[in-house]
């Protein structure tokens, strides 16, 4: 009898356990729950903390309460001037009604691609409006609010709150890029060699300026040397008239004293008879003429 009731109180807990675990759920801080009754939905819990279902008959779905990321892939859009450009967008937003988000979205992998189009579509029909060179401008400012403005405004519809819309990254298409970087390149070559022409003939002028200028200053300088080089001869004669006029034979010597040192240093071979009035000085230290054979 005792193994009997003991039996059935096990069971009776065991019940009761498999009910309580499948009755009660924990919602977190960062979640918030949707009650669904066979797969409709009945109510929402956003407080944390542990809650109560009917057991078998409902389920829980969670949803984050912190803000998501929403980064839609990258596309291309033909400006107001033609020109393509591969812009990428993203948002960030929170879910803010779980009961609606779950009856327009169904899923978050669905929310993602259908809201996503929705801010591709808003971006490619703003940017559509503007210039390549008004996107890297001040009016960039201008068209984000533009869209920021649009896709929340629709956010509502699916139980989402927008936080932030931005433009990431514009860049150009493959081809349009490297069409751009040839024209540049080429542009650069060109003004390389106009550079380069510039600078040859600035430096032409340069030299034959300098050249010029050589040319003068070397004239100046030897006219100016001439004219010293007169005024030194003219001195020079001037105290030569004079050391004779004071000394006629100390002169004879000291311009004696030069020929014989200038014929040394000349390397000329010359021959000549030593009693020659040439060598006076060699004979006789006043420069007296040699004596005849027979004199006396």
């Amino acid at each position: 009898m005792k193994k009997s009731t003991l039996a059935i109180l096990g069971i009776v807990i065991l019940i009761v356990g498999v009910l309580a675990a499948s009755s009660l759920f924990t919602v977190r801080q960062t979640q918030q729950a949707l009650i669904l009754q066979f797969g409709n939905p009945v109510r929402v819990v956003t407080e944390p903390g542990l809650k109560f279902k009917v057991p078998f008959i409902q389920n829980v779905e969670y949803f984050d309460k912190r803000i998501l990321d929403l980064d839609p892939p990258t596309q291309e859009v033909l400006l107001a001037d033609q020109k393509r450009i591969n812009v990428d967008a993203f948002a960030r937003y929170r879910i803010v009604d779980p009961l609606k988000f779950k009856q327009r979205a169904v899923t978050l992998a669905n929310f993602r691609q259908v809201f996503g189009g929705l801010l591709n579509s808003g971006v490619r029909s703003e940017v559509a409006k503007v210039s390549l060179a008004e996107m890297l401008s001040d009016r960039r400012g201008e068209v984000m609010d533009t869209i920021t403005k649009d896709v929340k405004r629709q956010a509502p519809e699916f139980g989402v709150e927008v936080v932030d819309v931005r433009i990431g990254r514009t860049d150009l298409p493959e081809a349009t890029s490297q069409a751009v970087y040839n024209r540049m390149r080429s542009e650069r070559i060109a003004q390389a060699a106009q550079l380069r022409a510039e600078g040859e003939e600035l430096k032409a002028k340069i030299q034959a300026e300098a050249d010029r200028t050589r040319t003068v200053i070397f004239a100046e300088a030897d006219k100016t040397a001439k004219t010293l080089q007169g005024e030194g001869d003219g001195q020079r004669t001037m105290v030569l008239n004079q050391a004779y006029g004071q000394d006629p034979e100390f002169f004879d010597f000291y311009r004696s004293l030069e020929a014989y040192e200038a014929l040394g240093g000349s390397g000329t071979t010359m021959v000549l008879s030593p009693d020659t009035d040439f060598f006076r000085f060699f004979l006789d230290e006043r420069g007296s003429a040699p004596q005849q054979p027979g004199g006396r």
